[in-house]
């Protein structure tokens, strides 16, 4: 009897908070505020269990290690998932998440984990945060252009409303940062009025040794933002490709020695902390060196540019490339590395060195691939 009251005390129960949740539905409503928001927030207050899998999905655009050295694979299109070494867990919108596409995967000083789960179709910024137990999409703040800040512990991500814009959250506040204008700009617009994207979209986003911020752009190359001003490293080879079109500035990556590379294998840089302003521009003052010479892609033509870049605990420069496979660069010659599904290339899309020095390839189609010292198989837990 005891055990018949409990149930129909926990139904009076439920029935209550179902009741009180379309009523606040509705009150909503009739305030004129859009119904969606309610079922978002609705959404970002369940705590994500997630689905138990068997195996990642195939395209897998990013991989991450937390803190607690858990594994975390954002996808192009089916949404992510986590490995702790024993089970694959696999969240989706349904969990809380803003979008199924992830693009970039951050970790805060207490461990939250921050997913790009952005696209230009979603009015929310998609910047979802995973305190351990559930999703929350940030609210960027109004009036925040004038947020333009350095501070050690911010964490940056990628706009995908192709406005060539960058998020920059301080632990309270999300902020949406416009570009400064390019001394290219004119000219710009003269020669491609009708382009679809923004020259300022970023493609990559690198903190170097010293805290500044770099910025690879799809036309304008590279900027350095050091807490004070934005400076420009533009050369036509960075961005423009041989057939035409802009590859763009896809990675960059300073390595131990101080020297930066540029998404493509012909020059590494050595940068000045010095700025140069000329006629209205603003540059980053740079020393240029050859790079890698004569390195060939697999169909006999010349290899200039790759996807992304990792360097391994011993110093080497691993060159991750869209079809090409992988070259380690070891300061003097490279290896290369063939990333096949039977007998075809794979599509790689990047490289991520782990928490124990162990490298990781994600793929536009064919899931996950590691390294096991001597070439790189699939990953299957």
């Amino acid at each position: 009897m005891a055990t018949v009251q409990t149930l129909n005390r926990q139904t009076m129960k439920l029935n209550t908070l179902l009741f009180l949740s379309i009523l606040t539905v509705l009150i909503t409503s009739c305030n004129g505020q859009n119904t969606s928001q309610v079922t978002n927030l609705i959404l970002n207050d369940r705590i994500a269990i997630g689905d138990t899998v068997k195996e990642l999905g195939k395209n897998i655009m990013v991989v991450y290690q937390d803190k607690k050295n858990n594994y975390w694979f954002g996808s192009w299109e089916t949404g992510l998932y986590r490995y702790d070494g024993k089970t694959i867990l696999h969240y989706t919108t349904k969990d809380g998440l803003s979008n199924n596409r992830i693009d970039e995967i951050r970790e805060d000083k207490f461990g939250n984990i921050y997913f790009n789960a952005s696209n230009s179709k979603n009015t929310n910024s998609g910047i979802n945060k995973f305190d351990g137990n559930k999703f929350t999409t940030l609210s960027v703040t109004n009036n925040s252009n004038n947020e333009w800040k350095l501070k050690s512990d911010d964490l940056w991500f990628k706009s995908s409303n192709d406005s060539g814009e960058v998020y920059r959250y301080d632990g309270k506040s999300l902020f949406l940062l416009k570009f400064p204008r390019h001394y290219l700009d004119k000219e710009n617009e003269r020669d491609f009025p009708k382009n679809a994207w923004s020259p300022y979209d970023v493609y990559c986003i690198y903190k170097d040794s010293k805290g500044n911020m770099w910025f690879g752009t799809a036309n304008y190359g590279a900027c350095r933002y050091d807490g004070k001003s934005h400076n420009w490293l533009y050369e036509d080879h960075l961005t423009n490709v041989p057939n035409g079109g802009s590859f763009g500035i896809r990675s960059i990556i300073e390595d131990r020695k101080g020297k930066f590379w540029l998404c493509n294998n012909r020059y590494r840089y050595t940068i000045s902390a010095d700025n140069i302003e000329e006629h209205g521009k603003f540059l980053v003052k740079y020393d240029k060196e050859k790079g890698i010479e004569g390195l060939r892609a697999t169909d006999g033509g010349d290899l200039t540019y790759f996807m992304s870049v990792a360097e391994d605990n011993e110093g080497n420069l691993w060159l991750c490339t869209y079809k090409q496979g992988v070259y380690r660069y070891d300061g003097k010659s490279t290896t290369h590395y063939s990333v096949k599904d039977r007998t075809n290339e794979i599509e790689l899309f990047s490289i991520y060195k782990d928490n124990n020095g162990d490298l990781w390839l994600g793929t536009h189609q064919n899931g996950v691939y590691k390294f096991n010292g001597k070439t790189f198989e699939k990953f299957k837990p």
